[in-house]
C-alpha cells in the first residue's frame, strides 16, 4: 500500500475511532492518546497484509480503550468530589437526524449510565448498537465469541434500557431552560427557573480537588435553587456566558478574564423537565472548550 493511502485510510477512520474512544473513555484527553497509540500500531504494522484497515483500526482502538478504561477506574476510587465527563462541543450546524442521533449518545446522563457498564460490556454495546458495527467484527474487537458478545450487548442493552437518559428534548425548551438559569445566576432570583425543574432535580459539579467547588451532590428543588440564587450569583454573576452545543445538546460556558472558568450542561426527562445540571469546572477537562 503506497504510503499516502495508508495515512489516507488513517484519516478517514480517525472521527470514528475517536467518537468512539470519548464513550469508552468519557475524556476528550484520553480518546486522543488512544488513538494516537492506535496510529502508532499503525505505522509499525505490515499494512500490506491488513484486509480490512477500518475494522483492524477500530479492534485496536477499541481494546486500547478498554485497557485505559480499567486504569480510570482505579483511579476514580481517589478522584476528589463528583466525577463527570470531560465536556465537548458539538456541531451546530448538523441536519436534524445527525443532531438527534449525536445528542443521544453524547450527552452527559448517558455517559454516565455507561459508567454503570463493565468495560468489555461498554464496548460492546457502543460498538453494536451506535457504531453499527456487525457482531462477528464486535466479537472480534472483544477477542471473545460471538454467542458471548451477544450477551454482552443484550445485557448493556437491559441496563441502558432502563434508564431515561437517551431522548430528544426540543431545542426551545432548552434555550428556555438555559436563559432561565442565567437570569437566575445575574439575578439570585430562581422562580422562574424553578417552574422548569423536576421535583427530583439533582445538581453536582466537578472540580477534580483542584479548584473550590460544591463536593456532594444536591437533591431537590430546594437544596439545588437555593445553591444557585446564593453561591452561585455571588461566584458567577460577573462571568462571560457563551451559550453552545455541549455534548450534544444546549449547554454554556463561562469566562473571566477570556479564561473559561465552567462549564453547564444539562439532562432532562421525557416532559422536557431539567433532572440534573452538571457543572464542570475541572480545569483539566475545561482546557480544550472555547478554542
Amino acid at each position: 500500500m503506497d504510503p499516502r493511502d495508508d495515512a489516507a485510510a488513517f484519516e478517514a477512520a480517525r472521527p470514528t475511532l475517536l467518537g468512539l474512544a470519548y464513550r469508552i473513555l468519557g475524556s476528550r484527553a484520553e480518546a486522543e492518546d488512544a488513538v494516537q497509540d492506535t496510529y502508532l500500531k499503525w505505522q509499525a504494522a505490515d499494512r500490506g497484509a491488513i484486509e480490512n484497515p477500518a475494522s483492524w483500526l477500530t479492534t485496536l482502538c477499541t481494546r486500547r480503550c478498554i485497557d485505559l478504561l480499567r486504569s480510570a477506574r482505579h483511579a476514580r476510587v481517589d478522584y476528589v468530589g463528583t466525577w463527570l465527563p470531560e465536556p465537548v462541543e458539538t456541531p451546530a450546524d448538523l441536519d436534524p437526524g445527525e443532531r438527534l442521533s449525536l445528542a443521544s449518545s453524547l450527552q452527559t446522563a448517558f455517559l454516565l449510565v455507561l459508567e454503570r457498564l463493565a468495560p468489555k460490556e461498554r464496548a460492546a454495546y457502543l460498538l453494536h448498537e451506535i457504531f453499527d458495527v456487525p457482531y462477528p467484527e464486535v466479537a472480534t474487537a472483544l477477542g471473545i465469541q460471538e454467542a458471548a458478545c451477544r450477551k454482552l450487548v443484550s445485557r448493556a442493552r437491559a441496563n441502558i434500557g432502563q434508564s431515561r437518559a437517551r431522548h430528544a428534548t426540543p431545542p426551545d425548551r432548552q434555550e428556555r431552560l438555559l436563559a432561565a438559569f442565567q437570569a437566575a445566576v445575574a439575578s439570585g432570583g430562581t422562580g422562574d427557573l424553578a417552574a422548569l425543574l423536576s421535583d427530583d432535580i439533582e445538581l453536582c459539579a466537578d472540580g477534580g480537588g483542584k479548584v473550590p467547588t460544591v463536593l456532594h451532590v444536591l437533591r431537590g428543588k430546594a437544596e439545588v435553587l437555593d445553591f444557585i440564587g446564593r453561591a452561585l450569583h455571588d461566584y458567577w454573576s460577573p462571568y462571560a456566558w457563551s451559550a453552545t452545543d455541549i455534548n450534544g445538546a444546549r449547554g454554556v460556558v463561562l469566562r473571566k478574564g477570556g479564561a473559561v472558568e465552567a462549564c453547564v450542561s444539562f439532562a432532562y426527562d421525557e416532559h422536557g423537565a431539567a433532572t440534573n445540571i452538571y457543572i464542570v469546572r475541572n480545569p483539566d477537562k475545561l482546557a480544550r472548550l472555547g478554542g
